[in-house]
């Protein structure tokens, strides 16, 4: 295996260690160990930890949009909004992980800069920001459209985060998206 294919192997078994335990709960030799090779090797790939959580960040927002961009091809407006809201919640029900992950990553900017640490959140908000502009696009360069979608992603991430199941009945609102900006109505 090449260096380029292991460092792919680590951000791979990064997301899903980080996003299990977290940047403070989650060891190098975890992930060393999940791809099969030594801590000393994991560091010749990457400076430190903190590098190889950055870089499982930003795959997680990087996957993400391409969802996104996937999903909304040739779409705008409601229909993008209904493509992304499918696309977005059947990822998270077949890859926990990646939800986990983002969840983590918010996680991991409040207590960096806790510590003092700004550029941990910069990077991490950086990436955020690009993920919020492949939402707001399809739907029209609208902010309350995109802060809504937002909003919906962030309750379902803590539903799901939960483990809430789809049929309980705090996901009855969510079962239609309001997209009421254009028409000034709700949906049906």
């Amino acid at each position: 295996m090449s260096a380029e294919e292991r460092r792919e192997s680590v951000v791979r078994a990064a997301m899903e260690e980080f996003g299990r335990g977290g940047y403070y709960g989650t060891s190098t030799e975890a992930i060393a160990k999940r791809v099969g090779v030594s801590q000393p090797y994991l560091f010749r790939l990457f400076p430190g930890k903190r590098a190889i959580f950055l870089a499982a960040a930003e795959r997680c927002v990087e996957e993400t949009i391409g969802m996104f961009v996937e999903a909304t091809e040739g779409l705008e407006g409601e229909e993008a909004l209904r493509a992304m809201a499918e696309a977005y919640t059947t990822a998270i029900v077949e890859r926990p992980s990646r939800l986990m992950m983002q969840m983590q990553m918010y996680l991991a900017v409040a207590a960096a800069e806790e510590e003092g640490d700004r550029e941990f959140g910069e990077t991490v908000r950086a990436g955020w920001m690009r993920l919020w502009d492949a939402v707001d696009l399809p739907l029209g360069t609208c902010v309350e459209n995109t802060t809504e979608f937002m909003a919906y992603g962030m309750l379902i991430n803590c539903l799901v985060a939960m483990g809430f199941p789809r049929g309980h009945r705090v996901w009855e609102g969510l079962d239609t998206l309001p997209f009421e900006r254009e028409t000034g109505e709700p949906d049906a």
